[in-house]
């Protein structure tokens, strides 16, 4: 029987400097921003919130991955009943547990992982109910998700076998060889290619939803942060520029028009 599909569903941003980045991405990508404080001791942590719904959390980079060399950051969620399960079942497939399950109170249980080629991501089991599935065209939220893998077959045959993902098809992109793409649930996909060389170590980037490329890529450069590749035309007929925030943290985003 075929597995129900396990989505990326919240998204976070790990970062050196939480007012700057919060400055940043709700001018940039027009997200509102609120104080979460509904953890007990939780550090600080701003929720940005677009189509009156949550997308995603910023805060502080842990002192424990600044000094193991961990750079800023966005990381994905994907959506979990059992995260003790899931996370054994990465493990017994080659991945890695970075921080076993544990309780975030008020909010739900969680941990972090990477698939078994280092990119990393986490699971999170919501202690609230699932709310209604939007769009992936929603204004800020995430429209795409690409991954960078070092074995991009290879990939794409644990995220399915482990989380349901299906094919959408996949592309002749030249010399940077084949793009699968992929579907998540109804609302959600992306594509998986074989990283560059100069991408250390195999990542997910993740593209937010703004209204025109042009004019979201100059905010972008007006507000600090720089332009890594784009804009450019995709199949879809969208457009997309990859970015990094002024903290270092890569982002991109995906628009309908240029």
């Amino acid at each position: 029987m075929p597995k129900s599909p396990m989505p990326f569903f919240w998204y976070e941003l790990m970062t050196s400097d939480l007012d700057a980045a919060q400055a940043f991405y709700t001018k940039v990508v027009g997200w509102t921003a609120e104080p979460f404080d509904k953890a007990p001791g939780m550090p600080r942590y701003i929720v940005v919130n677009s189509a009156e719904r949550g997308v995603g959390g910023l805060m502080t980079l842990p002192d424990d991955a600044a000094k193991m060399g961990m750079p800023p950051a966005w990381v994905g969620y994907i959506h979990s009943r059992d995260v003790d399960a899931s996370t054994e079942a990465v493990q017994a497939a080659g991945g890695a547990v970075h921080r076993q399950p544990d309780d975030i109170p008020g909010v739900g249980r969680f941990s972090v992982v990477a698939d078994p080629q280092g990119a990393t991501f986490m699971f999170l089991q919501p202690n609230l109910a699932d709310q209604p599935t939007l769009p992936a065209t929603t204004p800020g939220h995430v429209g795409w998700h690409e991954l960078y893998a070092s074995d991009r077959q290879a990939a794409f045959d644990f995220y399915s076998s482990q989380f349901g993902w299906t094919s959408a098809g996949d592309f002749d992109i030249g010399e940077m060889g084949v793009y699968q793409t992929f579907k998540a649930g109804p609302e959600s996909g992306g594509g998986i290619m074989n990283k560059p060389p100069q991408l250390a170590v195999p990542v997910w980037l993740f593209y937010f939803n703004v209204a025109a490329i042009d004019a979201a890529a100059k905010r972008v450069t007006d507000n600090g942060g720089k332009l890594v590749m784009g804009p450019m035309a995709v199949p879809t007929g969208q457009w997309i520029v990859q970015c990094q925030d002024p903290q270092g943290a890569y982002f991109a985003l995906l628009a309908p028009v240029r």
